[in-house]
Protein backbone atom coordinates (compact mmCIF):
# COMPACT_ATOMS: atom_id res chain seq x y z
CA UNK A 1 0.00 0.00 0.00
CA UNK A 2 1.21 3.06 -1.09
CA UNK A 3 1.84 6.49 1.26
CA UNK A 4 -1.54 8.38 -0.34
CA UNK A 5 -3.32 5.01 0.32
CA UNK A 6 -2.48 4.57 3.98
CA UNK A 7 -3.16 8.24 4.82
CA UNK A 8 -6.86 7.84 2.83
CA UNK A 9 -7.19 5.03 5.19
CA UNK A 10 -5.98 6.56 8.50
CA UNK A 11 -7.84 9.98 7.79
CA UNK A 12 -11.59 10.23 9.66
CA UNK A 13 -13.89 10.42 7.33
CA UNK A 14 -16.32 14.15 6.64
CA UNK A 15 -18.52 13.10 9.27
CA UNK A 16 -16.33 12.92 11.88
CA UNK A 17 -14.22 15.82 11.14
CA UNK A 18 -17.62 17.79 10.72
CA UNK A 19 -19.18 16.39 14.45
CA UNK A 20 -15.49 16.95 15.76
CA UNK A 21 -15.60 21.32 14.66
CA UNK A 22 -19.06 21.22 15.82
CA UNK A 23 -18.76 20.13 18.98
CA UNK A 24 -15.58 22.22 19.76
CA UNK A 25 -15.77 25.08 22.07
CA UNK A 26 -13.78 27.49 19.81
CA UNK A 27 -15.96 29.56 17.12
CA UNK A 28 -15.02 28.20 13.92
CA UNK A 29 -15.40 30.24 10.38
CA UNK A 30 -14.96 29.15 6.95
CA UNK A 31 -14.53 31.35 4.41
CA UNK A 32 -13.30 31.92 0.90
CA UNK A 33 -10.88 33.23 -0.62
CA UNK A 34 -11.25 36.51 -1.45
CA UNK A 35 -10.25 39.26 0.64
CA UNK A 36 -11.75 42.05 -1.50
CA UNK A 37 -15.18 43.17 -1.06
CA UNK A 38 -17.71 41.98 -0.97
CA UNK A 39 -15.16 38.94 -0.03
CA UNK A 40 -14.53 37.05 1.99
CA UNK A 41 -18.03 35.18 2.05
CA UNK A 42 -18.81 33.06 4.92
CA UNK A 43 -19.79 29.70 4.00
CA UNK A 44 -19.24 28.08 7.27
CA UNK A 45 -20.14 28.75 11.09
CA UNK A 46 -20.04 26.50 13.97
CA UNK A 47 -22.16 26.56 16.63
CA UNK A 48 -19.70 28.00 19.28
CA UNK A 49 -19.65 30.77 16.83
CA UNK A 50 -22.95 31.34 16.75
CA UNK A 51 -23.25 31.39 20.68
CA UNK A 52 -20.66 33.86 20.70
CA UNK A 53 -22.18 36.31 18.11
CA UNK A 54 -25.74 36.14 18.37
CA UNK A 55 -26.00 35.02 14.32
CA UNK A 56 -27.17 31.61 13.28
CA UNK A 57 -25.09 30.08 10.98
CA UNK A 58 -28.05 30.60 8.30
CA UNK A 59 -28.07 34.20 8.68
CA UNK A 60 -24.39 34.60 8.94
CA UNK A 61 -23.22 32.41 5.66
CA UNK A 62 -22.80 34.47 2.45
CA UNK A 63 -22.34 37.80 4.37
CA UNK A 64 -18.56 38.80 4.95
CA UNK A 65 -17.33 39.01 8.95
CA UNK A 66 -17.04 42.89 7.85
CA UNK A 67 -20.42 42.33 9.23
CA UNK A 68 -19.17 42.37 12.36
CA UNK A 69 -17.01 44.96 12.52
CA UNK A 70 -17.83 48.57 13.97
CA UNK A 71 -17.17 52.06 15.30
CA UNK A 72 -14.78 50.83 17.88
CA UNK A 73 -13.05 48.23 15.68
CA UNK A 74 -9.70 49.30 15.18
CA UNK A 75 -9.00 49.98 11.35
CA UNK A 76 -5.13 49.50 12.02
CA UNK A 77 -5.79 45.86 13.09
CA UNK A 78 -7.77 45.21 10.25
CA UNK A 79 -4.97 46.98 8.06
CA UNK A 80 -2.33 44.19 9.51
CA UNK A 81 -4.45 41.77 9.68
CA UNK A 82 -4.94 41.72 5.64
CA UNK A 83 -1.71 42.89 4.88
CA UNK A 84 -0.84 39.52 6.41
CA UNK A 85 -3.23 37.72 4.59
CA UNK A 86 -2.15 39.02 1.48
CA UNK A 87 0.99 36.96 2.16
CA UNK A 88 -0.84 33.68 1.98
CA UNK A 89 0.20 33.08 5.38
CA UNK A 90 -1.86 32.19 8.83
CA UNK A 91 -2.26 34.76 11.07
CA UNK A 92 -3.35 36.25 14.51
CA UNK A 93 -4.77 39.33 15.88
CA UNK A 94 -7.20 40.72 18.46
CA UNK A 95 -9.84 43.54 17.67
CA UNK A 96 -12.95 44.57 19.36
CA UNK A 97 -15.99 42.65 17.10
CA UNK A 98 -19.82 43.36 17.63
CA UNK A 99 -22.60 40.43 18.42
CA UNK A 100 -25.82 40.98 16.88
CA UNK A 101 -27.60 42.88 19.27
CA UNK A 102 -24.92 45.36 19.05
CA UNK A 103 -22.94 44.26 22.40
CA UNK A 104 -18.96 44.56 22.01
CA UNK A 105 -16.46 41.84 22.70
CA UNK A 106 -12.86 41.21 21.91
CA UNK A 107 -12.45 38.39 19.64
CA UNK A 108 -8.70 36.37 18.89
CA UNK A 109 -8.52 35.38 16.08
CA UNK A 110 -6.32 32.56 14.35
CA UNK A 111 -6.96 32.51 10.44
CA UNK A 112 -5.38 29.66 8.47
CA UNK A 113 -4.95 29.28 4.57
CA UNK A 114 -6.77 26.04 2.99
CA UNK A 115 -4.69 25.40 -0.22
CA UNK A 116 -5.78 22.41 -2.51
CA UNK A 117 -2.88 20.11 -3.60
CA UNK A 118 -1.39 22.32 -6.64
CA UNK A 119 -0.77 25.16 -3.74
CA UNK A 120 -4.21 27.12 -4.86
CA UNK A 121 -5.46 29.04 -1.52
CA UNK A 122 -9.12 28.26 -1.99
CA UNK A 123 -10.51 29.03 2.26
CA UNK A 124 -9.81 30.61 4.86
CA UNK A 125 -10.73 29.02 8.35
CA UNK A 126 -11.02 31.22 11.08
CA UNK A 127 -10.70 29.97 14.87
CA UNK A 128 -12.16 32.53 17.24
CA UNK A 129 -12.09 33.22 20.92
CA UNK A 130 -13.65 35.37 23.32
CA UNK A 131 -10.92 37.42 25.15
CA UNK A 132 -13.40 40.29 26.73
CA UNK A 133 -12.70 38.84 30.50
CA UNK A 134 -9.31 38.31 29.64
CA UNK A 135 -8.53 41.55 28.06
CA UNK A 136 -10.40 43.55 31.11
CA UNK A 137 -8.11 41.86 33.77
CA UNK A 138 -5.12 42.50 31.59
CA UNK A 139 -6.06 46.04 31.47
CA UNK A 140 -6.67 46.12 35.09
CA UNK A 141 -3.65 44.63 36.12
CA UNK A 142 -1.70 47.16 34.31
CA UNK A 143 -3.52 49.80 35.86
CA UNK A 144 -3.12 48.77 39.66
CA UNK A 145 0.83 48.71 38.62
CA UNK A 146 0.59 52.26 37.64
CA UNK A 147 -1.38 52.87 40.95
CA UNK A 148 1.25 50.69 42.64
CA UNK A 149 4.24 52.32 41.05
CA UNK A 150 2.49 56.08 41.72
CA UNK A 151 1.44 54.89 45.19
CA UNK A 152 5.29 53.80 46.16
CA UNK A 153 6.39 57.37 44.44
CA UNK A 154 4.11 59.33 47.33
CA UNK A 155 4.80 56.80 50.16
CA UNK A 156 8.59 57.09 50.07
CA UNK A 157 7.91 61.34 49.41
CA UNK A 158 5.22 60.85 52.48
CA UNK A 159 8.33 58.49 54.72
CA UNK A 160 11.17 61.14 53.90
CA UNK A 161 7.98 64.52 55.40
CA UNK A 162 7.70 62.11 58.33
CA UNK A 163 11.20 61.24 59.35
CA UNK A 164 12.00 65.31 58.31
CA UNK A 165 8.74 66.90 61.03
CA UNK A 166 10.05 63.90 63.42
CA UNK A 167 13.39 65.31 62.96
CA UNK A 168 12.53 69.01 63.18
CA UNK A 169 10.82 68.00 66.73
CA UNK A 170 14.10 67.50 68.25
CA UNK A 171 12.82 64.59 70.65
CA UNK A 172 15.24 62.51 72.40
CA UNK A 173 16.81 59.62 70.60
CA UNK A 174 14.62 57.06 72.33
CA UNK A 175 11.27 58.99 71.82
CA UNK A 176 12.71 60.19 68.34
CA UNK A 177 12.18 55.87 67.44
CA UNK A 178 8.99 55.42 69.17
CA UNK A 179 7.50 58.42 67.46
CA UNK A 180 9.05 58.12 64.41
CA UNK A 181 8.37 54.16 64.33
CA UNK A 182 4.63 54.92 65.59
CA UNK A 183 4.09 56.64 62.04
CA UNK A 184 5.88 54.59 59.79
CA UNK A 185 3.95 51.50 61.26
CA UNK A 186 0.28 53.73 60.86
CA UNK A 187 1.12 54.31 56.87
CA UNK A 188 2.14 50.64 56.71
CA UNK A 189 -1.74 49.55 58.48
CA UNK A 190 -3.23 52.23 56.22
CA UNK A 191 -1.07 50.83 52.90
CA UNK A 192 -2.59 47.27 53.50
CA UNK A 193 -6.16 48.39 53.81
CA UNK A 194 -5.68 49.68 50.63
CA UNK A 195 -4.18 47.07 49.05
CA UNK A 196 -6.12 43.99 50.26
CA UNK A 197 -9.42 46.29 48.63
CA UNK A 198 -9.86 45.61 44.57
CA UNK A 199 -10.61 49.16 44.09
CA UNK A 200 -7.37 50.12 45.96
CA UNK A 201 -9.59 52.14 48.10
CA UNK A 202 -10.14 51.56 52.47
CA UNK A 203 -13.39 52.91 54.32
CA UNK A 204 -12.74 55.60 57.31
CA UNK A 205 -13.99 52.53 59.84
CA UNK A 206 -11.39 50.64 58.54
CA UNK A 207 -8.45 53.33 58.97
CA UNK A 208 -10.08 54.34 62.47
CA UNK A 209 -10.33 50.58 63.92
CA UNK A 210 -6.77 49.67 62.37
CA UNK A 211 -5.72 52.97 64.93
CA UNK A 212 -8.23 52.32 68.04
CA UNK A 213 -9.11 49.10 68.18
CA UNK A 214 -6.32 47.96 70.09
CA UNK A 215 -7.92 51.00 73.25
CA UNK A 216 -11.50 49.87 72.84
CA UNK A 217 -12.00 48.01 76.33
CA UNK A 218 -14.50 48.96 78.67
CA UNK A 219 -16.39 50.59 76.18
CA UNK A 220 -14.36 53.86 75.94
CA UNK A 221 -14.67 54.05 72.31
CA UNK A 222 -17.81 54.86 70.15
CA UNK A 223 -17.77 54.74 66.53
CA UNK A 224 -20.52 55.62 64.72
CA UNK A 225 -21.52 56.51 61.11
CA UNK A 226 -22.25 55.00 57.53
CA UNK A 227 -19.79 53.01 55.24
CA UNK A 228 -17.37 55.79 53.27
CA UNK A 229 -14.47 54.84 51.08
CA UNK A 230 -11.61 56.63 50.69
CA UNK A 231 -9.60 56.61 47.50
CA UNK A 232 -5.71 55.96 48.20
CA UNK A 233 -4.97 59.92 47.53
CA UNK A 234 -7.45 60.43 50.44
CA UNK A 235 -7.10 57.53 52.64
CA UNK A 236 -2.94 58.23 53.67
CA UNK A 237 -3.34 61.40 54.74
CA UNK A 238 -6.62 60.52 56.69
CA UNK A 239 -4.86 57.78 58.33
CA UNK A 240 -1.74 59.58 59.22
CA UNK A 241 -4.51 62.14 60.87
CA UNK A 242 -5.85 59.73 62.68
CA UNK A 243 -2.72 58.27 64.28
CA UNK A 244 -1.70 61.29 65.27
CA UNK A 245 -4.91 62.01 67.11
CA UNK A 246 -4.55 58.63 68.49
CA UNK A 247 -1.20 59.09 69.64
CA UNK A 248 -1.89 62.85 71.21
CA UNK A 249 -4.81 60.71 73.17
CA UNK A 250 -2.98 58.27 74.44
CA UNK A 251 -0.27 60.25 75.81
CA UNK A 252 -2.24 63.36 76.72
CA UNK A 253 -5.84 62.94 76.37
CA UNK A 254 -8.67 61.04 76.92
CA UNK A 255 -7.45 57.32 76.17
CA UNK A 256 -4.31 58.61 78.98
CA UNK A 257 -7.16 58.79 81.62
CA UNK A 258 -8.53 55.49 82.82
CA UNK A 259 -11.76 56.84 82.55
CA UNK A 260 -11.61 58.57 79.56
CA UNK A 261 -13.99 58.02 76.71
CA UNK A 262 -13.71 58.47 72.85
CA UNK A 263 -16.16 59.22 70.40
CA UNK A 264 -16.02 59.73 66.92
CA UNK A 265 -18.70 59.90 64.47
CA UNK A 266 -19.35 60.80 60.66
CA UNK A 267 -21.26 61.43 57.93
CA UNK A 268 -21.67 62.36 54.43
CA UNK A 269 -22.98 65.34 53.93
CA UNK A 270 -24.62 66.72 49.89
CA UNK A 271 -24.12 70.44 49.37
CA UNK A 272 -24.39 73.06 46.75
CA UNK A 273 -19.85 72.55 46.52
CA UNK A 274 -20.42 68.69 46.20
CA UNK A 275 -20.27 65.30 48.48
CA UNK A 276 -17.95 66.30 51.29
CA UNK A 277 -17.27 63.32 54.70
CA UNK A 278 -18.25 65.02 57.78
CA UNK A 279 -16.39 63.86 60.99
CA UNK A 280 -16.45 64.76 64.66
CA UNK A 281 -13.69 63.53 67.14
CA UNK A 282 -14.40 64.12 70.93
CA UNK A 283 -12.34 63.48 73.95
CA UNK A 284 -14.34 62.96 77.01
CA UNK A 285 -13.78 63.00 81.08
CA UNK A 286 -10.02 63.09 80.28
CA UNK A 287 -7.18 65.71 81.23
CA UNK A 288 -8.54 69.16 80.58
CA UNK A 289 -6.64 69.65 76.90
CA UNK A 290 -3.86 72.51 76.54
CA UNK A 291 -3.12 74.46 74.24
CA UNK A 292 -0.20 73.66 72.82
CA UNK A 293 2.87 75.77 73.31
CA UNK A 294 4.73 75.08 70.02
CA UNK A 295 3.16 73.47 66.36
CA UNK A 296 4.31 69.63 66.86
CA UNK A 297 3.79 67.70 64.13
CA UNK A 298 -0.38 66.51 64.73
CA UNK A 299 -1.14 70.19 65.00
CA UNK A 300 0.84 70.71 61.74
CA UNK A 301 -0.39 67.35 60.05
CA UNK A 302 -3.96 68.37 60.81
CA UNK A 303 -3.82 72.14 60.06
CA UNK A 304 -1.58 72.05 57.16
CA UNK A 305 -1.06 68.77 55.45
CA UNK A 306 -4.70 67.39 56.25
CA UNK A 307 -6.35 70.78 55.01
CA UNK A 308 -3.34 70.61 52.18
CA UNK A 309 -3.83 67.28 50.60
CA UNK A 310 -7.58 66.63 50.98
CA UNK A 311 -8.86 70.15 51.28
CA UNK A 312 -10.37 69.53 54.30
CA UNK A 313 -11.82 72.18 56.56
CA UNK A 314 -10.29 71.47 60.22
CA UNK A 315 -11.42 72.64 63.39
CA UNK A 316 -9.45 72.38 66.49
CA UNK A 317 -11.35 73.42 70.06
CA UNK A 318 -9.10 72.71 73.16
CA UNK A 319 -12.22 72.00 75.62
CA UNK A 320 -12.09 71.95 79.01
CA UNK A 321 -12.91 68.26 79.47
CA UNK A 322 -10.86 67.23 76.14
CA UNK A 323 -10.08 67.76 72.24
CA UNK A 324 -12.62 68.37 70.16
CA UNK A 325 -11.68 68.20 66.54
CA UNK A 326 -14.07 68.97 63.73
CA UNK A 327 -13.12 68.03 59.67
CA UNK A 328 -15.13 68.56 56.36
CA UNK A 329 -13.14 67.09 53.55
CA UNK A 330 -14.79 66.67 49.95
CA UNK A 331 -15.60 63.63 48.49
CA UNK A 332 -14.23 62.51 44.80
CA UNK A 333 -17.98 62.06 42.89
CA UNK A 334 -17.71 58.35 42.18
CA UNK A 335 -17.32 57.69 45.95
CA UNK A 336 -19.79 57.24 48.57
Amino acid sequence: MGAQDTARATAPDSRLLRAAVEASGEAILITSADLDEPGPLIEYANPAFTRMTGYEAHEIVGLSPRVLQGPLTDRTVLDGLRAALQTGEATQAEAVNYRKDGSTYVVEWLITPVREADGRLTHWVATQRDVTGRRAHEDRQAMMVRELHHRVKNTLATVQAVLNATARSRLPVSEFISAFTGRISSLARTHALITEDAAQAASFEGLLRAELDPYGERGRLTLDGPKVVLPSELAVPVGMALHELTTNALRHGALADPNGRLQVTWWVEDGAAGRALRWDWAEHDGSPAAHPTREGFGHRLLNKVLATQTRAEVDVDFAPDGLRVSVRMPLPASRA
